[in-house]
């Protein structure tokens, strides 16, 4: 019997069936990327190579729908749109594309609960974030998308992009990991220069374990559009709060914790790549399996992490109520730290320079040595160590 509460809710934070069925693929120019690099067939450059990337908000989506029905508050839709974009243009900057996106949005929706005031929150949203991102320096455009109706399809609402990029080749980041490289994590958590409010750090994954280990039964009564009628009943919402209750150490409400949009790093990785492109071996964006994500990349490489950021009070909030494992929070949730550079040690003192100037907690959180089995291990104070094998 599984165990794993993520797994009977019917999600997967390694994905391993996708995986496995995706075998056949070709990996494109460079194995080793992030992001899947193919030939450039728009204009035949032999410099050049092309990106293209898709992601949704997952089930985000679902937690905004009854955070708008109960409060009435049209921003957490803005945030879907980010998460969505987000979690493709974070994976393709680990690829080393940073800047020069085409996006195209794809909104599938239960019209009999999704009414249209909310596909408007939602491409106003798109169209008010990428004005943010052009003047932050960001070259990225809106190619339009698809919007369907299909209630037979979709519970309430599906909300995602695709976007595709042009690069060169030589400055394409693979992912080659050696022994005795530092590991530089930036955290998801704070308030950054360009955030407007204080940012749980939750980010895209793990929220069906999250809004259910959290919030109290009577939502699924209030609410049952947004589980999956196959799921265990004793999993659905058995948690003790509702979307109003205020977390006391940062004073917002859970709803808002819960929904605090995925914080962009494709920013922070277009001002420092620049000036330390030969200098970083690989950059790994801990979404799917969080913390278990880098092993699909390392070949004979232990993860030291001796010195990991601090945990956010959400995931403390979310671990207290569920009683998960510290193995399984650290891959369903990426514990406050999102973006992994590996790099060496005068490359790791620009990342921290520039992470300080966005005003976004980062740490030498680690280090690399070569092992005969490729492994994470993560060492807090007051924890046992984790260690997660490929």
């Amino acid at each position: 019997m599984d165990t794993n509460a993520y797994h009977q809710r019917g999600v997967s934070s390694d994905k391993a069936e996708v995986h496995q069925a995706i075998q056949r693929l070709d990996k494109g120019l460079f194995p080793n990327a992030f992001c899947k690099v193919l030939p450039d067939f728009l204009a035949n450059s032999p410099d050049h190579g092309i990106v293209m990337h898709a992601d949704t908000a997952g089930t985000k989506s679902v937690l905004a729908y009854m955070y708008y029905i109960e409060t009435g508050d049209s921003s957490v839709w803005k945030g879907i749109a980010q998460d969505a974009l987000v979690m493709n243009l974070d994976d393709m900057a680990c690829a080393g594309l940073s800047s020069g996106f085409v996006v195209s949005s794809l909104i599938t929706r239960n019209k009999h609960l999704i009414p249209g005031e909310i596909l408007k929150y939602l491409i106003d949203g798109t169209a008010d974030l990428l004005e943010e991102w052009q003047n932050m320096g960001i070259d990225i455009h809106h190619a339009g998308g698809e919007t369907a109706d299909a209630g037979d399809v979709v519970r309430t609402i599906d909300v995602g992009f695709t976007v595709t990029g042009r690069l060169l080749r030589s400055s394409v980041v693979s992912v080659n990991v050696p022994p005795n490289c530092l590991v530089v994590g930036l955290g998801s958590y704070g308030q950054a220069r360009f955030e407007t409010e204080y940012n749980s750090g939750i980010g895209c994954n793990g929220l069906t374990s999250a809004r259910h280990d959290l919030l109290a039964a009577n939502y699924t009564q209030k609410f049952p559009e947004t589980f999956a009628p196959q799921s265990p009943s004793n999993l659905n919402y058995c948690g003790k709060f509702q979307l109003s209750d205020i977390e006391p150490i940062t004073g917002m409400p859970v709803g808002k914790l819960l929904l605090s949009p995925t914080r962009p790093f494709f920013p922070v990785i277009n001002a420092f790549l620049p000036l330390i492109q030969n200098e970083v071996y690989g950059m790994i964006h801990l979404t799917g399996g969080a913390h278990s994500k880098a092993l699909k990349f390392l070949k004979g490489i232990r993860v030291v992490k001796d010195n990991p950021l601090p945990v956010p009070p959400i995931f403390n909030l979310i671990q207290s109520v569920s009683r998960t494992s510290d193995t399984e929070m650290h891959t369903v949730f990426n514990m406050g730290t999102r973006l992994e550079v590996y790099c060496s040690e005068a490359a790791a003192k620009t990342i921290l320079d520039t992470a300080a100037e966005f005003n976004i907690p980062a740490g030498i959180v680690g280090y690399t040595e070569a092992a005969t089995q490729s492994e994470i291990r993560i060492c807090r104070p007051e924890k046992p160590e984790i260690r997660i094998l490929k």
